[in-house]
Parts: structure tokens; sequence; C-alpha cells
């Protein structure tokens, strides 16, 4: 099967999450797989956090909060970007070659208007990865 999964976090958009951590954590306890959340943030502040250390001490609050949840140890790791909107897609197929992920679990938001002249993020990184994406509306 899998060796080790990964989901992306927005801590911008945590509540747009919950369907994706809890497809990735079930999958995880039944195949016995280790869990990574990967976040990517601005090395400017942002509304989350003022610095990237800031932004990798929430995340890592957040990973512990749904360990305990789910009854899952996972791990998390902060990736800074001088701009995460134009490089998020290439920095969390990174993100999974560096921590040796051969699944990606990701949310997605329904397609709108904009999906049909661009792709989204979970599309991009479906469609340029080389290791199973598995997309979560």
């Amino acid at each position: 099967m899998y060796k080790k999964i990964m989901v992306p976090v927005d801590l911008t958009h945590i509540e747009k999450l919950q369907k994706a951590i809890d497809t990735a954590t079930d999958l995880a306890k039944h195949y016995g797989l280790p869990v990574c959340f990967v976040g990517v943030t601005a090395e400017p502040p942002t509304e989350v956090a003022h610095t990237p250390e800031e932004y990798e001490e929430k995340l890592r609050a957040f990973g512990a909060a749904q360990s305990a949840a789910h009854g899952l140890a996972i791990e998390t790791a902060a990736y800074p970007s001088h701009d995460p909107a134009v490089e998020l897609n290439k920095t969390l197929i990174k993100a999974a070659e560096d921590k040796g992920a051969d699944l990606i679990v990701m949310a997605s938001h329904v397609p709108g208007l904009a999906e049909h002249m661009f792709t989204s993020h979970a599309g991009a990184v479906a469609s340029h990865a080389k290791i199973s994406v598995f997309v979560i509306r």
C-alpha cells in the first residue's frame, strides 16, 4: 500500500480541512501509516503568524490537537516561501519528497468560474506530483 501520508494544511482555512484530515487519519489508522501535516507560509507577517517560526509553532499546536483528537501521532513541517500563492504547488510537491510521503490527501473547494481558466492548487498538485494525490471536496 502506501508508506506515509502528507496532508497540506492552510491555517487560514482550518474550517475547510476537517474532511481531508478525517480521511487521511482514517486511512492512516487502517493501514498503520504515519501522517505529516505540511503548511506553507509567507516569510513576511500574515494574518496567521508574524514570523515563519510563529507559524511553525501554530502548525505544531494544530497537529498536536488533531493527534489527540484522532489518537494518532502526527508530524508537522512548515515551509516558508517568498510568495506562497505562486510557489505553493511546487513547495507541496517538494515537501512530499522531503518527508518521504507517497500519498497526499488534500482538501479542495468546489470548482467555480475561475477554475475553468486556472487550475486549483489541488488540481495542479495532482497533475504534477509523481505520487498519488487524493483530492477531497
